[in-house]
């Protein structure tokens, strides 16, 4: 009895800080950041870590626009499209650039892995923009197996950068045993139940499948915690190589002084080496050192982190506001940002983005299929 309920989704959410709601989770520690902006003597000193980036990477800024400061050769191939955009100009500018199926889709202004999708084929992106209500990118999807988080801080008034967290990522993946469904399997798993409601809703015939012994079957090609991923923080594997190809690359991006840079990469070796990587995401001052959600840390790590790098966002904006003479955003200025960004978060959950893109196409299909039968027959 008590384990069924120890394995509900209501119980393993209560009892496991790391899905615990944002506002939860940074709650008792909103009074520390209440203090920071007593001593900066500002509120929103964020906009000033990352002069080029809105916001300073706090909220609100496109991830398009931070992809073109980085160097083409360390991110995929990437194309903005407006909401609403026609089925002519969608496909029109798709093959005239170098981007094939697969691809992914995501919101130009993202938040937390909603909306991104993988997309296979020309009607599944079609369905993909109909469903859009914000601007999105269209981006190569890229083939490395692996992907790592590595939090980044430099100050402005020092020639070298460091690295403050490392987290990897273990994809959403089931080992069969010949006998078990999907689904069985996923139950074994308290991380995995979580995701149950969303097969059994968008693709129930992945929950009925039967594995052979030691098959592994990938249900979720992207390190998103949201959707499965577990986040391993494997801080200690940091060195010196890596922190200066790190440092290497973080230095050709203009003014980049604060964030956490998402990468997929072949092996670690290579990352090691600045080689074989393709940088996904760049995040700025709203960056969470992800490597807090290890399963094995506590809430108290967490709170820890958060303030330690709450700290370095402090002391990188205050040096580019005195050195660069980059005024604080001001409170009117920030409240207007703040609000402007509930809006556009209730804009985009809206979308619906957890409705499998590939099921309702094979709707559209079996619907397709009955009409061409009853015309033509």
């Amino acid at each position: 009895m008590f384990q069924k309920y120890f394995r509900s989704a209501f119980f393993i959410k209560l009892f496991n800080w790391e899905y615990w709601p944002f506002d939860v989770l940074y709650g008792p520690l909103y009074f520390y950041w209440i203090w920071m902006s007593i001593k900066t003597r500002a509120p929103f000193f964020i906009n000033a870590s990352n002069p080029l980036i809105k916001n300073g990477g706090f909220v609100l800024e496109s991830k398009k626009e931070i992809y073109n400061l980085i160097p083409q050769e360390y991110y995929p191939a990437t194309l903005l499209f407006q909401s609403g955009v026609s089925k002519k100009l969608l496909f029109g500018t798709l093959d005239a650039s170098t981007i094939t199926f697969p691809l992914i889709a995501k919101p130009d202004i993202g938040m937390r892995g909603i909306a991104v999708e993988k997309i296979d084929s020309r009607e599944a992106l079609l369905l993909y923009a109909e469903k859009s209500s914000v601007a999105f990118l269209v981006q190569d999807f890229v083939s490395f197996e692996k992907e790592v988080g590595i939090f980044y801080v430099r100050m402005p008034n020092e020639s070298k950068g460091k690295i403050t967290g490392i987290v990897g990522k273990e994809f959403l993946t089931v080992i069969g045993d010949g006998k078990s469904t999907v689904l069985d399997l996923l139950k074994k798993d308290q991380r995995y139940i979580l995701q149950i409601p969303f097969f059994q809703k968008n693709d129930p015939a992945t929950l009925d499948m039967v594995l052979v012994d030691q098959e592994e079957k990938l249900l979720v090609p992207y390190g998103n915690h949201a959707r499965g991923a577990k986040f391993i923080d494997i801080s200690h594997l940091n060195s010196s190589k890596l922190t200066d190809s790190i440092d290497r690359i973080c230095k050709q991006i203009p003014d980049f002084y604060f964030g956490r840079l998402d990468i997929r990469y072949d092996n670690w070796e290579a990352l090691c080496n600045g080689e074989k990587l393709s940088i996904i995401e760049l995040n700025g001052a709203g960056s969470e050192p992800t490597h807090i959600y290890d399963p094995s840390h506590s809430i108290f790590f967490a709170w820890k982190e958060i303030i330690r790098h709450w700290n370095l966002l402090q002391k990188v904006s205050i040096i580019n506001h005195h050195n660069l003479r980059i005024p604080y955003m001001d409170i009117k200025t920030g409240l207007r940002m703040l609000k402007e960004n509930n809006a556009y978060t209730k804009k985009l959950t809206s979308i619906k983005s957890d409705k499998n893109t590939e099921t309702n196409l094979k709707k559209y299909s079996i619907i397709k299929e009955r009409i061409n039968s009853f015309m033509y027959n």
